[in-house]
C-alpha cells in the first residue's frame, strides 16, 4: 500500500490515479487508409481522401493495427473480444475533418488485464503493486493544429489524422506520483518490447491524460478532473504532484472541485483549466455505419500470441534463475529492449571468444556491462545506440582480461580509447603495448627490490600488521608500470613474506 499523503490543515488526503495513455501503433499505413504514418514529414503530405473525409470516401480497416493490438493485450494478460465494434465520438474541431473520431466505446478490441509495477522503497513504492487495465480500445488520432505559422491564423495539418491509436485505459489504482510513473515506464517498456508502439514520447506517439481525485481517507472518490496529452513520465508525476496539492488547498478554503480537462505547463510545473469535461452522452456514440463489427477466429489470436518475444518480467526472471545474475544488475538490463538485446549479444559473443558457456561468462558481463561500460558511456555523453563500440568489439575487450593477457585496471583505460577511436581492444593494447606481464621471474625480482627496499614495512607486516599486504602489491604493480598480472603478484608477494 502507498505511504503517499497529502498533509493538508485540516488533516492528510489521499490521492486517486488513472491514467489514459494513448500509443500510436506501429504501422506503415493509418487505421483506415493507406496513407503513411513517418514523423517529422511535410504537413499534409500524408493525407487520402479518407483522411480528408471527402465525400462518398468509406474507411477500410487495417488489419496490421488491429494485429498489434491484439498482441499488446495479451502482453497486460487482457481478454481478447473476438467480436468488436467501431463507434462514431461525434464533435466538432478544426482538426477533425469528419466532424467525428472512430473510437470503440461499447465493445473494445482488448477487456481487462493489469501490469504489475516493482517495489522501490526510495520512491516510496514498499511492494510490487498490480495495476488494473479497464481495457484497449483502438482509434484514431485527429490532425494537428499549427498556431505558430502565421500572426492571425491557425494553420491544420492532417498528417496525423486517421493514425492508428490504442487507448489503454488504467484502474484508478495508483495512489502516489511515483506509482504512475513506475506504471507509465512498465506500459512503455512492455509496448517496445512486444514492437506496437515505439514508446518515443518526445515525438507524440505514446502521451497520457491523467486522471486525478482526493479524498479523505475511507472515503468515496472524489471528483477528478483529467490533464491532457502529457508527453514525459517525468511531466505526468509533476502533473499529478500539482493538481493533488491544487484539490486538496480548493477543498481545504471551502470550494468545490469542478470536472474538468486542464493542461499542464511544464515551464511552471502547474496544471491550468482547458474546458469543461464532458460525459459520455455529450458526444452521441453509436455505432459507426460505415463499419463492420471487427470478428476475430481463434487462429488469429493464437497467431499474434505466439509472435510475441520474451516479455521484461520473464526475461528479469531468467536472468536471475538461469544466468545467476543480481536482482539489480536483471532490473537495469530489462528495462528497455535495445539494452536487453545488446547484453545478450555481448553474452554470446563473451562466451564464443572464452569458450564457456554463457552461464559461465553472464555475471562477468553484466557488471561489466552495468558499471564499466554504461559509466564510459555516460561520461563519454554517448548511449548505447551511439557507441561506436559493438557487443562483440565488448567481448573481445573482456576476453583480454578473462586470458590474463590485461588487467582490469589497463582495461579501463583501453575502453576509453576504444569509445574515442572505435578502434579494437586487440589493436589497441598492441600498438601501445599494454599487455599484461606474467613473468614469474620478472616479477619476482621487483619484488624482491620492493622488499629490500622497505625492510620496516616487512618487519612489521610479519609482526601482523597485516594490511601492508596492499602497499607491496601497489609498490610492486608501481614498478612494472600496471602491466604485471595481479593475480600472479599476490601469488609470490605470499610466497615471499612467507
Amino acid at each position: 500500500m502507498s505511504n503517499y499523503r497529502i498533509q493538508g490543515a485540516t488533516g492528510e488526503w489521499e490521492v486517486v490515479i488513472g491514467l489514459e495513455v494513448h500509443a500510436q501503433v506501429t504501422s506503415n499505413a493509418k487505421l483506415f487508409s493507406g496513407s503513411a504514418t513517418a514523423f517529422g514529414a511535410e504537413p499534409n503530405s500524408q493525407v487520402s481522401l479518407v483522411d480528408a473525409a471527402m465525400p462518398g470516401m468509406l474507411p477500410v480497416p487495417n488489419m496490421e493495427c488491429i494485429r498489434q493490438a491484439v498482441r499488446t493485450g495479451i502482453a497486460i494478460n487482457a481478454q481478447i473480444n473476438k467480436w468488436s465494434r467501431f463507434d462514431r465520438k461525434n464533435y466538432f474541431y478544426a482538426d477533425l475533418p469528419q466532424g467525428y473520431q472512430i473510437s470503440q466505446l461499447y465493445h473494445p478490441l482488448v477487456g481487462e488485464g493489469s501490469l504489475t509495477i516493482e517495489a522501490d522503497e526510495k520512491a516510496g513504492i514498499p511492494e510490487p503493486k498490480t495495476i488494473g487495465i479497464e481495457r484497449i480500445h483502438v482509434e484514431q488520432d485527429a490532425g494537428k493544429l499549427m498556431h505558430d505559422q502565421h500572426p492571425t491564423m491557425s494553420y491544420v495539418d492532417l498528417n496525423r489524422s486517421g493514425v492508428a491509436l490504442m487507448e489503454i485505459v488504467s484502474r484508478p489504482d495508483m495512489a502516489s506520483p511515483a506509482e504512475a510513473g513506475a506504471y507509465l515506464s512498465k506500459l512503455r517498456t512492455i509496448l517496445r518490447y512486444v514492437g506496437s508502439c515505439d514508446g518515443n514520447m518526445d515525438q507524440g506517439s505514446m502521451r497520457a491524460d491523467v486522471n486525478v481525485s482526493v479524498r479523505r481517507a475511507g472515503e468515496a472518490l472524489g471528483t477528478r478532473t483529467e490533464t491532457k496529452n502529457v508527453n514525459s513520465v517525468r511531466f505526468v508525476m509533476a502533473a499529478i504532484e500539482h493538481e493533488a496539492n491544487r484539490q486538496v488547498d480548493v477543498l481545504e478554503a471551502g470550494g468545490t472541485i469542478v470536472q474538468e480537462t486542464r493542461l499542464f505547463d511544464p515551464d511552471t510545473g502547474s496544471t491550468r483549466s482547458m474546458r469543461s469535461k464532458e460525459d459520455a452522452h455529450d458526444y452521441r456514440y453509436f455505432p459507426d455505419p460505415d463499419l463492420l463489427p471487427l470478428e476475430l477466429t481463434d487462429a488469429f489470436v493464437e497467431e499474434c500470441r505466439a509472435s510475441l518475444p520474451e516479455l521484461p518480467d520473464a526475461k528479469r526472471a531468467r536472468y536471475v534463475d538461469g544466468l545467476g545474475l543480481s536482482a539489480y544488475n536483471a532490473a537495469v538490463l530489462t528495462a528497455e529492449v535495445e539494452t536487453a538485446r545488446w547484453f545478450e549479444a555481448l553474452l554470446s559473443a563473451t562466451a564464443a571468444a572464452q569458450s564457456k558457456g554463457e552461464a559461465d561468462v553472464a555475471k562477468q558481463a553484466s557488471n561489466w556491462l552495468t558499471s564499466e561500460f554504461f559509466g564510459a558511456l555516460n561520461k563519454a555523453g554517448k548511449d548505447l545506440a551511439s557507441s561506436p563500440i559493438s557487443p562483440e568489439g565488448a567481448a573481445e575487450l573482456l576476453a583480454l582480461v578473462g586470458n590474463g593477457t590485461i588487467s582490469g585496471s589497463i582495461a579501463k583505460a583501453v575502453l576509453e580509447k576504444m569509445l574515442e577511436t572505435g578502434e579494437g581492444a586487440n589493436a589497441i593494447v598492441e600498438r601501445e603495448g599494454l599487455k599484461q606481464n606474467s613473468d614469474t621471474g620478472a616479477i619476482e625480482a621487483v619484488i624482491a627490490d620492493v622488499l629490500a627496499k622497505n625492510t620496516d614495512k616487512v618487519e612489521q607486516y610479519k609482526g601482523g600488521k597485516e594490511a601492508l599486504f596492499g602497499f607491496f602489491v601497489g609498490q610492486t604493480m608501481k614498478a612494472m608500470q600496471g602491466k604485471a598480472n595481479p593475480g600472479i603478484v599476490n601469488e609470490l608477494l605470499k610466497k615471499a613474506l612467507a
